[in-house]
């Protein structure tokens, strides 16, 4: 009878190791699976981050071309509107600082630009025809920021 006292702890310790290793098992296989997906779900984040930030750009971009075109076939409002799209996106990106699209030289270098805003914006509802070199020295002047 003693004898069969003994076997059952080391039956149930057994069983508990057993489980253990299945359980280990279980967890390295999971890893095995997850710690791939991870990466690649963090590196897809990444792009998206990437176009999302390369968009940003190439809209404000945009709004301020067609804001000068318009501008320069005489269609001052929609200029206007366009325009002020473009400067909103533009204070909106450098008010975050280094969280910024922009590099820090290339924020202290539209700040020039966001000072004539409310003259340009003027000018436009005016339907000036000045408005129309304006914009075009100041797309110019954009690219050369973005590219420089």
């Amino acid at each position: 009878m003693n004898e069969d006292l003994q076997d059952k702890p080391v039956k149930s310790s057994s069983w508990l190791q057993r489980y253990l290793i299945y359980a280990a098992v279980l967890l390295i296989v999971f890893l095995l699976g997850f710690v791939p997906m991870w990466l690649k779900a963090r590196t897809a984040t990444n792009s998206l981050a990437d176009a999302q930030h390369q968009l940003a750009l190439a809209k404000m971009q945009n709004d301020l071309a067609s804001a000068a075109m318009d501008a320069r076939r005489g269609d001052y409002e929609p200029a206007r509107q366009a325009l002020s799209r473009f400067f909103t996106s533009l204070r909106a990106d450098i008010d975050q600082g280094v969280n910024s699209s922009y590099t820090e030289a290339q924020r202290n270098s539209l700040q020039s630009m966001l000072a004539g805003r409310d003259e340009l914006i003027t000018l436009l509802a005016r339907s000036d025809p000045a408005s129309a070199d304006r914009l075009s020295d100041m797309y110019l002047g954009y690219r050369k920021i973005m590219n420089g």
